[in-house]
């Protein structure tokens, strides 16, 4: 018995890339959230600000590459640098895993420090 093949156009559409960038950030260390304060948020999405810039993600999405602009709230005391390096090194490589587009850029925007919970 042989295989059939099938053809047709498969569109990822831009929110499910979106998530996939954020889920991928939020497994570095030193990543405290996503997009600006959740005060900004709200009034963003209050506004009609779509859903995921709201969140700090926005991406542009061809048939095989993907743009990413990334908001990032790092945790105060981690070298942002290396947060920063790594994100962009997790994002692209989920994009190739899940989505199969190349991450043609990753820009990243720090734009939050939170400071950890004292314990004790």
């Amino acid at each position: 018995m042989t295989e059939e093949e099938f053809t047709g156009e498969t569109v990822i559409e831009d929110e499910v890339v979106a998530s996939v960038v954020g889920l991928a950030a939020k497994e570095i260390e030193g990543v405290a959230g996503l997009g600006k304060s959740s005060v900004r948020r709200i009034l963003a999405e209050h506004l009609g600000g779509a859903q995921a810039r709201a969140r700090g993600i926005e991406v542009e999405v061809g048939k095989t590459e993907a743009i990413v602009d990334l908001e990032l709230t790092i945790v105060y005391g981690f070298y942002i640098p290396s947060v920063v390096d790594e994100v962009r090194k997790k994002v692209a490589s989920r994009l190739l895993e899940i989505a199969g587009l190349t991450a043609k850029e990753i820009n990243v925007h720090v734009v939050n420090l939170t400071f950890p919970e004292k314990t004790g």
